[in-house]
Formats: structure tokens, sequence, C-alpha cells
């Protein structure tokens, strides 16, 4: 896979090929079935299977004060798409003088020119240009008129409800983890880098981890079976998302005990896949009854990981 972040220079080794444009937040069922269709459109072509994504989002550069959390963050949307057959990702350098190109203008400039496409695939809820001017009938008829194949790949469903980033938003808000698996194809993960918390963990016999710096959407509060990536080994985890009501703390905090891991990883970058979640954060009478209780999530947390 070869990551481009211009188009100035594109090798004639990726050009020639078939595109396919858009923002891949999460890079769920629906994105993976785009780039399956995407892979036998450049095959039809002789070409390469290119996926085009932007970064920022054009929301967060034109309404930033309302663009969501992303699911994904970049190098890891990036892996999945390789992993999925994009034989290339260009990754745009989204600003303002390029969400106000034309339609038109984007498709002959970019597709046409730049990356020479010879063929194009996008999902039904595609827009592109000025004000979102270009839809997928507007760019079936920009294909048609260069004579390019283009294809609109469906909708994927799970359960009668269709696969798309903003359902799998609202189902990670609401802690509804394992039907945000399905429609990913994947546990849904986070990463941030350790920091140093009250150490309460550490002296009731639970050290944990307390992720920050997190770059992507938060699950809901809750405490949840996972898995860490910790020096480079998956560790199972059971994990605090929320506030600790027990010893009166009101701040949210990502607290991992990470089972049978012992090494000193403050300052370092985690990843946290969430596998299932256990339970509401309560407050409990007693440090007895919350240890009995941490003993019963992470007896299920083993189970889970198993």
């Amino acid at each position: 896979m070869i990551l481009l972040r211009s188009l100035n220079d594109i090798p004639d080794s990726l050009r020639g090929g078939a595109v396919a444009i858009g923002n891949f937040d999460g890079v769920h069922l629906g994105h993976a079935r785009l780039i399956e269709r995407l892979r036998t459109m450049a095959q039809r072509v002789g070409g390469p299977a290119v996926a085009f994504t932007f970064e920022p989002s054009p929301t967060r550069v034109l309404r930033p004060d309302v663009a969501p959390e992303p699911l994904l963050w970049l190098d890891r949307k990036i892996e999945i798409l390789a992993e999925l057959g994009a034989e290339a990702v260009v990754v745009y350098p989204t600003d303002k003088s390029f969400l106000e190109m034309e339609a038109h203008y984007f498709f002959d400039r970019v597709v046409r020119g730049r990356l020479a496409a010879r063929a194009m695939v996008e999902g039904p809820n595609f827009f592109f240009g000025r004000n979102r001017s270009g839809n997928v009938d507007v760019l079936r008829q920009f294909c048609s008129e260069a004579d390019m194949p283009f294809e609109v790949v469906p909708s994927v469903e799970v359960d009668g409800q269709i696969v798309s980033s903003s359902r799998i938003r609202s189902l990670v808000t609401a802690g509804r983890l394992d039907e945000a698996r399905v429609m990913l194809g994947r546990p849904y993960c986070i990463r941030g880098t350790v920091v140093r918390g009250a150490g309460r963990g550490a002296k009731l016999g639970y050290p944990t981890a307390n992720v920050g710096q997190i770059d992507t959407l938060l699950p809901g509060e809750g405490i949840y079976a996972a898995r860490v990536l910790a020096e480079n080994v998956w560790h199972p985890a059971a994990v605090s998302l929320g506030p600790n009501p027990t010893f009166d703390e009101g701040a949210l905090k990502v607290e991992a005990y990470i089972i049978g891991f012992q090494g000193d990883i403050y300052g370092r970058q985690v990843e946290v896949d969430f596998l299932a979640r256990l339970r509401d954060i309560k407050r409990f009478e007693s440090v007895d009854a919350l240890l009995a209780q941490m003993a019963r999530d992470v007896e299920r947390t083993k189970e889970i990981c198993r």
C-alpha cells in the first residue's frame, strides 16, 4: 500500500485506476463492501484501487463547532483501508479553498487530472464540491460524459439497520459496543497516552493505567471488558470509563486494569479494544463492596478474553 499526502507528482503507477472518495470514518462494513467493489473495478480497467480521503474531515473545517469526534485516528484508518485491499490511499489536507471547488472543477482537476481515474466507485450518500452541490447522480453524469465506468455500491444493512458512521457513533455513545462491533466488523477501539493518576488503584490491589489524550469518540460511561495493546502485546483488561462516585470523584476518566501486566508504561501510547459492556458505574457503600465487584469484573473479563 502506498500513502500519498499530496496530489503533486503522483507516480504513474497510481494513475489510471479506479477511485473511491470519502471520509471513511470508522471504516465499517459499508466501506468494506465499497473497497471490495473498488478492487473489482480497478481490475476491470487495469489500474490501481485508490481510496481518496480527507484530513481533517470537511465538517471540521466548515463547522468545527458541530463536528463530531472521529471514530478512528488517521493512521489506523489507512491501515484498515489497506487491509481491505486499497492499493493506495490519498490523504488530502482539507482547507477552505479545496472545499470551495465547484463539483465539475473538482472532477476535472482532481479525479480526471491528477489521478487520471478511469473508473469510480461511491456509496449512495456521497456528496462533493462547493456547498455539497455534487451527488451520485451528478457524478454519474460526469463519468458518463468522460466515458468512465461508475458504480454506486448499495448500503449494507445489519438487522434492518443501515450501517453508517453516524449510526455507529450513536451506538458507541450509548455504550452499545456489541452492536457497534457488528457494524464495524471489529471491536471499537480508542488510543491514548498513559498519564499519572491518584494511585488509588494500586493501593486497592488493582493498579490501573489512566489513559488520557484520547483523540477519538469515547464510548458511554460504564465498566467494560477490553483488551489493551501495551508494548506491542495485547492484554486482557477491565476498563472503567466515567467518574468514581465511591470516592466522590466526578471527573470522567478512562482507567484500565491490565490483567497480569507489570510493566511501566507511563507516557506510552496504548490502544484499547472494547469487547463488552459489563455494567453501569455505581456508588458502593464500602471499599470492600467495591473490591468484591471489581474481582467479579476481572473474572468476567478473563472469560470474555479467552
